[in-house]
């Protein structure tokens, strides 16, 4: 008796949100994911366009995923006929599809539309700020319906690469992505975070003359924090709260997680701390990637 091999599935994300805020950007970077990426495909076409084209197939027997980016500038365009249209799709189980919505602040993406002379969709012949007001309006029940909401108000396009491979790499190995960055409270909280830790409390290096041109990754920083009697205190209180929460949120599925340390510049303990995690992720055999957000920025 010979056994049918399982058909594979497919997967389709549907790309939205708010015009300006990088909807582009991410099909751009989901395409160098091995994504089918298509823009601006009419409502009414989905469903034959994801279940009746011609799937390429990669070498571990997957199909290759799609994405599809939807706006208001897509004919037909209608929140409510979006959300049709996905759960026509998701019927029967044929397909794995979700939505990734992009947003941005209202005062950037005017500034973004002010700087490249391009008009927004919705205000041809309006200030800029009457169509973003009235596209927040139309879409917001995507987004309190996306799977993903990523906020690119100061973000690098590096950034929103890395973001959308911690979630959705093709390649990726099974379990959960986690991505520990440092960063300087004087340029604000990473809009992506999902644990956010202020190591302001230990003493700060940089009051030192001969430790401030250095950073974290220092060995004299190193040596220089791991004598503060603070720093063995809480470093064991946070891996003692990680451990718990990691398997928590493995139970409820998460694939990707990112942790931040904060401190005043972003340089020394902040970045130390991080690479500490990080090599204590890596010992509990978890995917880690680092990332210092600030060292290079700021002196």
């Amino acid at each position: 008796m010979t056994t049918e091999s399982k058909k594979p599935e497919a997967r389709a994300l549907l790309v939205t949100g708010m015009s300006g805020a990088g909807k582009t950007s991410a099909l751009k970077a989901l395409e160098d994911m091995n994504f089918e990426a298509v823009d601006n495909m009419p409502l009414s076409l989905l469903h034959n366009l994801v279940l009746r084209r011609q799937p390429h197939f990669s070498e571990d027997g997957f199909a290759r995923p799609i994405a599809i980016g939807v706006d208001v500038r897509t004919r037909d365009f209608d929140a409510a006929s979006f959300l049709v249209q996905r759960d026509k799709l998701a019927q029967g189980g044929e397909v794995d599809v979700k939505i990734l919505f992009v947003d941005c602040d209202d005062e950037e993406l005017a500034r973004r539309y002010e700087e490249t002379r391009h008009r927004h969709p919705l205000a041809t012949d309006r200030p800029i700020a009457d169509g973003i007001t009235r596209e927040r309006r139309l879409v917001a029940t995507l987004r309190d319906k996306a799977d993903l909401v990523i906020d690119t108000t100061g973000l690098a396009p590096g950034e929103l690469k890395r973001i959308l491979e911690g979630h959705f790499a093709t390649a990726s190995a099974p379990g959960m992505a986690i991505f520990v960055t440092s960063f300087s409270y004087r340029r604000g909280l990473p809009r992506d975070a999902d644990l956010v830790f202020d190591v302001r409390f230990l003493t700060n290096p940089h009051y030192q003359a001969e430790l401030r041109d250095l950073n974290g990754t220092d060995q004299s920083i190193a040596e220089f924090i791991t004598v503060d009697p603070a720093f063995e205190v809480f470093f064991s209180d946070l891996t003692r709260l990680l451990s718990p929460l990691l398997a928590g949120y493995k139970r409820e599925g998460k694939s990707y997680l990112t942790v931040a340390l904060g401190c005043t510049g972003g340089r020394h303990r902040s970045v130390f701390v991080a690479e500490r995690l990080a090599l204590w992720f890596e010992g509990q055999g978890e995917q880690v990637r680092t990332h210092h957000r600030d060292l290079e920025e700021l002196r």
